[in-house]
Order: structure tokens, then sequence, then C-alpha cells
């Protein structure tokens, strides 16, 4: 579980990142969730988006992708949701305590 103080961190870092992934109409299935998983492998925390076509609040999306992937959601704004996913060898992004 991440504190309020990791949550303030994190957040701050995304505010710079691009949107890499995007839920659509299909909503989520297998594909995106195996594309969730390796975009958290290889950067810790990532963005997305909920496009206006999906069956999906931000919300719901991000919690279920979360579940899925073994990661924790950092923020919800409007259409868009952070997660992030420690890395347990070698952490790319080291937390406050």
């Amino acid at each position: 579980m991440l504190t309020s103080k990791q949550r303030a961190q994190l957040r701050s870092i995304a505010t710079n990142l691009d949107t890499i992934l995007q839920v659509g109409k299909n909503g989520i299935g297998a594909q995106l969730i195996q594309q969730t998983a390796d975009a958290l492998a290889a950067r810790e925390l990532i963005k997305m988006r909920v496009l206006e076509t999906c069956e999906y609040t931000a919300r719901e999306a991000a919690e279920q992708l979360a579940a899925e992937t073994a990661s924790e959601v950092v923020c919800v704004i409007g259409s868009r949701f952070v997660l992030y996913r420690r890395h347990p060898k070698k952490p790319v992004i080291e937390l406050v305590k």
C-alpha cells in the first residue's frame, strides 16, 4: 500500500507522462491487460485514458486493471488515470518513506 506522501510523489511524476494506453469500446480484455502488465514491468508508472465510447468510467477501469495487473491506482482525473507497480528487483522510481 502506498502512503499519501508516496501517492503525492507519484502524482507529481505522472504530470509529465504521456498517455500510453487507452481503454476503448471493446473494454478491458486479455490483450489490454497484457499490454498494461508489460508497460508496468518496463516503466513502473503509466498513464492511461478511457475513451468516451467505453462502457467503463475511468475509476472502474483503473480499479479493474489494477486488480488484474497487481498494481495500485495512484490517481483518477477525468478520463485519465495513473497506475503504479514497483519492480521487485530493480525499482526505477525511488519512493520517499
